[in-house]
């Protein structure tokens, strides 16, 4: 299964060449304002793109989506999944996608660091393959240009206790890339660097 991963696009998604591959997958931060209009723009091309199947969560960004949902939107085709604190079986492989970042409540999904936020990750199943989350764990490619670690410490001991295979995230748009700290493969999806600019390319995993 070839997955193909994007995120922090705000706005500029349609910029991005989108390889061929069986599952798209968006961590977040498609918008810049968090605005209606924006997200349906962004669900629009989403729906466009010809992937078999197509996996988008939530980012700090992205206010109408915790304010509405898609309560407020059409339904999505059957083969793209929203995902907030939920997870997904596709052609036998599980995943598990979550909008939450630490915060103190400024931005989209903000949890508080500590016990508020690691019940989040608690609920990350046991038996997850790939785990979609909009933050990173902390101090795996989560450093700011100062060096600052941002990621999530609760997150980070999940993981660890779970041993995950894959995880994938965004947020921090300067430390794009991957990276293996076994048995977990970790991947920063973010698209634009952290002048806005365009400079990543979508990041292809085969399963």
């Amino acid at each position: 299964m070839k997955l193909v991963c994007i995120g922090d696009t705000h706005n500029k998604h349609r910029e991005i060449k989108i390889p061929d591959g069986d599952v798209l997958i968006h961590v977040g931060d498609f918008t810049e304002a968090g605005t209606k209009h924006e997200t349906l723009e962004f669900l629009e091309w989403f729906i466009e793109q010809p992937h078999k199947y197509k996996i988008v969560i939530a980012g700090n960004h992205d206010f109408f989506m915790e304010k509405s949902g898609l309560t407020e939107l059409y339904d999505l085709p059957s083969n793209i999944f929203y995902l907030e604190d939920e997870g997904i079986e596709i052609e036998g492989v599980k995943f598990w996608g979550s909008p939450v970042t630490p915060g103190d409540g400024t931005w989209a999904f903000n949890r508080e660091r500590g016990k508020h936020i690691r019940s989040h990750w608690n609920r990350i199943p046991a038996d997850t393959q790939v785990l979609i989350t909009h933050t990173p764990p902390y101090s795996i490619k989560d450093s700011l240009s100062n060096k600052r670690h941002v990621g999530c410490e609760e997150l980070f001991k999940r993981i660890k206790q779970l041993q995950l295979p894959l995880h994938i995230f965004g947020h921090i748009h300067n430390t794009y890339g991957k990276t293996r700290i076994s048995p977990t493969t970790y991947i920063n999806a973010s698209s634009l660097d952290d002048q806005y600019r365009f400079h990543h390319s979508p990041i292809i995993f085969e399963l």
